[in-house]
């Protein structure tokens, strides 16, 4: 018996497996693909595209020559500065010498107010022919007409109350302010308007044709209704002195009496000082008076002719129906005048002229 012979794996030759057709040199073993990791993904993919606008040239040249005027004109406004000093000396607050005002110099706020306070002042305010026309709606009273003035003009006067609405209300309204303003006063309550006439007078404009007339209040006088007010009484320095010029001592020496009568001095009545530096006094104790003249204002081109002697005598003969009042017998009275407004009505109150409080 012939033995079968086993064959193991170890034992086994490799089969070299040929190709049947021949290897070619140009053919290789395609590339194995790689996967792209995931952030490299979400990179590409979320990453916007640039596009790029293509404009033809007539366009290109417009929108150049538009940045260089938008160019320019960002130059020009920055190159528009103010250039500011500071002022350490000298101050910036003036006092015009025409209208007595002080205001800033620089602001421009401040200098327009000048501007148009000074001109009210100076010439007036126009009175023209919308307020003409509510003549009988505000109760306006011509009270006289031609009134010669000392340069030779002639105007007239009129009269209101003083709460009056519409266009003349609110023309007085701004004659108001001026006055206020250039008096350093406080301005009239409602209560005092309600009970208080406006006596203005009017000059023709020397720029008024024969179609369109226009006037200016070149005065104005504000006549309150009142109960009481307080005698002037002289100053105490001239009292004083005319004491002093009376009372002589006598030569005796060595006498009690003359020691008494020496250190005895004559009492004085206490009185309340308005202005010192005008040297106005008054007595304190009221007596009935019942008209008083709050404002009182002349503009300063027309002044010493007249204008306030004129309004305040209108004032005085027109304020009560019927009742002319005397500012010599005490019946008219000032609150507080100026050193101007001293004159006036020692002028023309003839010293009877009184003070009260608003």
């Amino acid at each position: 018996m012939s033995s079968s012979v086993k064959r193991t794996y170890s034992t086994r030759t490799l089969r070299q497996t040929i190709p049947s057709s021949p290897v070619s040199e140009l053919t290789s073993s395609p590339p194995t693909k790689r996967k792209r990791p995931l952030i490299e993904q979400l990179s590409f993919e979320n990453t916007p595209k640039k596009r790029h606008l293509s404009f033809p040239s007539g366009a290109s040249s417009s929108s150049a020559s538009a940045k260089s005027k938008s160019s320019k004109q960002s130059k020009q406004k920055q190159s528009q500065l103010t250039q500011l000093h500071f002022t350490l000396e000298s101050s910036t607050l003036r006092t015009c010498p025409l209208c007595d005002l002080s205001y800033t110099k620089g602001a421009p706020d401040d200098e327009l107010l000048h501007r148009s306070h000074c001109a009210r002042v100076q010439r007036g305010l126009e009175w023209g022919r919308e307020e003409e026309k509510e003549f009988k709606k505000a109760d306006v009273e011509e009270l006289e007409s031609g009134v010669k003035l000392s340069n030779g003009s002639k105007g007239r006067i009129i009269s209101f109350r003083a709460d009056v609405g519409g266009k003349i209300g609110s023309k007085l309204s701004i004659l108001l302010n001026t006055i206020n303003l250039s008096l350093s006063s406080p301005a009239l309550s409602p209560s005092i308007l309600q009970s208080s006439k406006v006596y203005l007078f009017l000059l023709p404009s020397n720029l008024s044709s024969s179609t369109s007339k226009r006037e200016k209040i070149i005065g104005c006088v504000i006549a309150q209704r009142i109960s009481t007010a307080m005698e002037i009484a002289p100053s105490p320095s001239s009292t004083q002195s005319s004491l002093t010029t009376s009372t002589s001592p006598s030569p005796s020496f060595n006498s009690p009496s003359s020691e008494s009568e020496s250190t005895s001095e004559p009492s004085l009545p206490s009185l309340i000082p308005v202005d010192p530096s005008t040297g106005l006094y008054i007595h304190p104790t009221p007596l009935p008076t019942p008209m008083g003249i709050p404002r009182l204002f002349v503009s300063t081109t027309h002044r010493r002719q007249g204008i306030a002697t004129r309004l305040l005598t209108a004032a005085s003969q027109n304020f009560i129906l019927g009742c002319p009042l005397d500012p010599k017998k005490g019946q008219v009275a000032f609150s507080q005048p100026t050193g101007l407004g001293k004159k006036v009505l020692e002028a023309w109150g003839g010293g009877g002229v009184r003070i009260y409080q608003e």
